[in-house]
């Protein structure tokens, strides 16, 4: 009698899951039996049945059942004692086979367990044995022993049990070769940071492993590495950054390598994004290391290489700047916009450091300084590339915050088309911005701004200048969206946007008091046309408030960091609205005086008694103390120049409580600065007391209580 084949097929599908059943009963105990021929039999059997049996490798509970029976001792015994005979008979085929078995099986368990059965130590023990057997692997093994780690260190339990390894030679010896090794590694120092007790040590692990595995590229053009460095360093948070490491000189040759060696695109971005990196991690050692010419005096074999090292850099990233911004916008909602705009990014941090180091050397006393890192007719060639890709900029940065906000050029703030309401929120209608970064959030964005306001303010192109007085609407909106009060007594209410408004200082600089000392009104009248004078007077405001009860009060290191930070932002905001103030014709407008009347406001916290515990908290930071009077006097002296330009009848008739309110609050700065002063003096004593700076505040002070003395005696 001849069946029917498809009855013979659906008996055959009904009967499997018996006898997988039956298969898996008869492997567990083997698993289970006492000798480790039978252990390694059942071994065997379970990676046939798992490799070919998609119904098991689906049933969860079976998968676990059958993990709990293998014992992990026998597959550390496996994975030990195959590369051991690995070792001793040349990689005999006894030897390979235990090895690529207890890899193989656990390589399949990983990738089939849930994820909270394998952070168990069952799994993440065997970390340190697949670490260490990486040398004696054939080439697939060393792949599923890769991707096995990789897993398991992904999750937090992993992390720290990795980072309990202490020989990573193994890893570090292959990772040329083999990508995954990078990943693996930055996986389980980003997670384990965030988690270890001890991170001193792993801090130092970090360190000396990441020397071994630039040890290990020599010879190669590191591409993958400094991929890997750049990510890893701009992970970490700032003091788990390795300082003053070893292998700075090599890195510094890898990227020299890479960028005389006309790279790939993938070359390119990694030098351009490791040599930024080291810039904002290494202000002190890195700019000497990557603009200084190194090679001075050494031989060249051609004309072309004569030049230093930092005018070949800085011009390959103009060139890139100039090829790359005319397409951007088009690339804004593809996948290639975020490596592309992070490249674009750090080549604006370099151009700004570079610009900085430039300015520095210039300044420096010792004039060779400056003479060896660039001539004189490179100089002339990069002030004319600079200059036009800065102009290439301003472009680019119109067209995207335009795309931003779906306006025109010029359109002023009050005139956009109002927000639309939709169920999945408010949003500008006819906009073709970015559908995942808003350019409060682009790292791009913010890094160009930077690199245009240094250039703009030193530099004295007044074209572009002029050109640059078009993005104001830009500027002022930005600082506007960035004005947020700071909270340090809950950091973790935090906006994800960017902080633009330290860049944006420095670009009204360069375009405001310029403006105003080439009698060029137009900068003046965009600023206040985009309601400049609004904008940063808050904020001025929002400092004094912030600051003013700052020394009377206990904060930690980073609050001090915080207060000072703002206090030196509120620096600079005078430093443009006082020549405002002063150039003002025929004098300030009349509702600029609200900022004085709401300075006279500010209270300032009384000073404690003398011999308390306090008087202690007031010198914290040194000198940097005195940047918190050194602002408020700022603000006094600003109020005072909108008084005495301003006419007399309205100082007469509005302004007489005011005043005698700024005379009060000019002795409350006076008060703290003789505490600072006597503090600073104490600290001081060892160097002879130096108070010079103390001195200069004391003055100014003077000038202003006899500033608001003259306009009471004046009423």
């Amino acid at each position: 009698m001849t069946m029917d084949p498809a009855t013979t097929s659906q008996s055959s599908q009904e009967a499997q899951p018996g006898q997988d059943q039956f298969d898996v009963e008869k492997i567990q105990a083997l698993l289970t039996a006492k000798d480790d021929t039978s252990r390694f039999v059942g071994l065997a059997l379970l990676k046939s049945l798992l490799d070919n049996s998609e119904q098991v490798r689906q049933d969860v509970d079976t998968v676990t059942s059958v993990w709990q029976t293998i014992s992990p001792k026998f597959l550390d015994r496996l994975i030990k004692t195959g590369s051991q005979a690995q070792n001793q008979d040349g990689g005999g085929n006894q030897g390979q086979e235990m090895l690529d078995l207890a890899v193989s099986v656990l390589h399949t368990f990983v990738a089939l367990l849930p994820a909270d059965v394998t952070k168990g130590k069952r799994a993440i023990g065997r970390i340190p044995h697949l670490v260490g057997c990486l040398l004696q692997c054939s080439e697939e093994t060393t792949r599923l022993v890769l991707e096995t780690l990789l897993t398991l260190v992904s999750q937090p339990e992993g992390a720290q049990e990795f980072n309990q390894v202490e020989d990573l030679t193994p890893l570090t010896e292959i990772a040329s070769s083999h990508q995954l090794v990078l990943k693996i590694l930055e996986y389980a120092w980003l997670s384990g940071m965030l988690a270890s007790s001890d991170k001193t040590t792993l801090k130092s692990k970090l360190n000396k492993t990441v020397g071994n595995l630039i040890t290990s590229f020599k010879g190669t053009d590191a591409v993958t590495l400094l991929e890997f460095l750049s990510e890893l360093l701009r992970s970490l948070e700032p003091e788990d950054v390795p300082q003053n490491p070893e292998w700075l000189p090599t890195l510094r040759t890898f990227i020299q390598n890479l960028v005389k060696s006309r790279p790939t695109a993938a070359g390119r971005a990694a030098w351009t994004n490791i040599t930024a990196t080291l810039l904002q991690l290494y202000p002190t050692q890195a700019p000497d290391l990557l603009f200084l010419d190194h090679d001075k005096g050494k031989s060249k074999a051609k004309d072309s290489d004569t030049a230093p090292f930092s005018y070949v850099l800085v011009s390959l990233i103009l060139v890139d700047l100039r090829a790359t911004l005319p397409s951007l916008l088009e690339k804004l909602n593809s996948p290639e916009y975020k490596p592309i705009s992070t490249r674009l990014s750090s080549a604006y941090t370099i151009l700004s450091n570079f610009i900085g180091y430039l300015l520095t050397a210039a300044d420096a006393p010792d004039e060779s300084l400056f003479t060896n890192l660039i001539t004189p007719d490179l100089l002339l060639k990069l002030r004319k590339s600079i200059s036009e890709t800065m102009s290439l900029t301003i472009e680019y940065l119109r067209d995207r915050y335009d795309a931003s906000v779906a306006g025109a050029q010029g359109l002023h703030p009050d005139s956009r088309t109002g927000a639309v309401h939709t169920s999945t929120g408010s949003h500008l209608p006819l906009t073709w911005d970015s559908k995942g970064d808003n350019i409060t959030e682009d790292s791009l964005i913010e890094s160009a701004i930077m690199a245009l306001a240094i250039w703009l303010r030193e530099d004295d192109g007044e074209v572009l200048r002029l050109e640059a007085t078009g993005l104001m609407d830009m500027f002022i909106e930005l600082y506007r969206n960035s004005s947020i009060p700071p909270n340090p007594s809950n950091p973790g209410n935090l906006s994800k946007q960017l902080d633009f408004r330290r860049p944006i200082l420095a670009a009204l600089e360069g375009t405001i008091l310029t403006s105003i000392s080439s009698d060029n009104s137009t900068g003046v009248e965009s600023f206040l046309e985009n309601k400049g004078w609004e904008v940063l007077s808050s904020d001025l405001l929002t400092i004094l408030n912030y600051t003013s009860s700052y020394l009377s009060h206990q904060t930690s290191a980073a609050q001090t960091q915080q207060v000072f930070g703002a206090a030196s932002r509120g620096l600079e905001i005078i430093r443009i609205l006082l020549p405002l103030a002063e150039s003002e014709e025929p004098g300030p407008q009349e509702e600029w005086l609200d900022l004085v009347t709401k300075i006279s406001s500010i209270y300032i916290s009384p000073p404690p008694p003398k011999d308390t515990t306090q008087s202690s908290q007031v010198s914290v930071g040194g000198i940097d103390g005195e940047i918190i009077p050194e602002f408020q006097i700022a603000a006094l002296q600003l109020s005072t120049s909108l008084l005495e330009r301003s006419h007399r009848g309205i100082i007469q008739k509005r302004y007489r409580h005011t005043i005698a309110a700024l005379v009060g609050v000019a002795e409350q700065v006076n008060s703290w600065l003789l505490v600072l002063s006597s503090s600073s003096m104490n600290s001081d004593a060892g160097n002879g007391g130096d108070k010079s700076g103390s001195n200069s505040l004391f003055e100014a002070l003077d000038e202003v209580r006899m500033a608001l003395s003259s306009l009471q005696g004046g009423l």
